[in-house]
């Protein structure tokens, strides 16, 4: 019989675990709960961590006492509904496509959140989702019903960008998950300038 050790080995830290440290870390100081300086000494310590033991005093002083924020509630209706441009991504959605069906364009938003869910209900109109290169979509959750869901995007996530996980149902619609196209993809170049 082998000996069982006196203390227990901790747990080896892999990258995930090290960017979702340093992602709460620069969320922290864009908050204001720790300063520039303190961020830096943080994330030395966090890119530099082996073991799980080593990261959770890292985090373990900035849980935000913050309450959720509600879901975006969009709705299709009858003439549909568009969200677009620059705006705050919240951590959930839910898009119901109505008649007129729902777009949900990422393309200028900056988002800090890991995870942003959203639930759809394709309904008759649909839901269309433009996330930009480097997003992540995780569809396996989602029900294809009678119009089926289309993910256009590519695989490859970007460290640090979001992850789109998506949940419902998509209806006699359908739901299409795309990045930018030709077209669109000159149009941000155009007001990047």
């Amino acid at each position: 019989m082998s000996a069982e050790p006196s203390h227990p080995v901790p747990l080896r830290a892999s990258d995930a675990d090290r960017e979702a440290v340093v992602a709460e870390l620069q969320d922290a100081a864009a908050d204001g709960r720790i300063d520039l300086d303190e961020l830096g000494t943080r994330l030395e310590v966090a890119l530099s961590a082996r073991t799980l033991v080593e990261l959770a005093p890292l985090t373990a002083d900035l849980v935000s006492t913050v309450q959720p924020a509600q879901p975006l509630l969009l709705k299709g209706g009858m003439a549909g509904a568009v969200k677009g441009g620059s705006w705050r991504v919240p951590e959930q959605i839910r898009a119901y496509g109505g008649m007129g069906g729902v777009r949900i364009d990422f393309t200028r938003v900056e988002c800090r959140l890991r995870v942003v869910e959203i639930e759809v209900d394709g309904q008759v109109g649909g839901v269309e989702i433009v996330v930009p290169d480097g997003w992540a979509v995780e569809s396996d959750q989602v029900d294809p019903a009678l119009a089926g869901l289309r993910d256009r995007t590519t695989p490859e996530k970007l460290p640090g960008s979001p992850l789109i996980r998506l949940t419902g149902t998509c209806g006699m619609g359908g739901v299409t998950v795309r990045h930018p196209k030709r077209g669109e993809r000159r149009k941000l170049l155009r007001e990047s300038r």
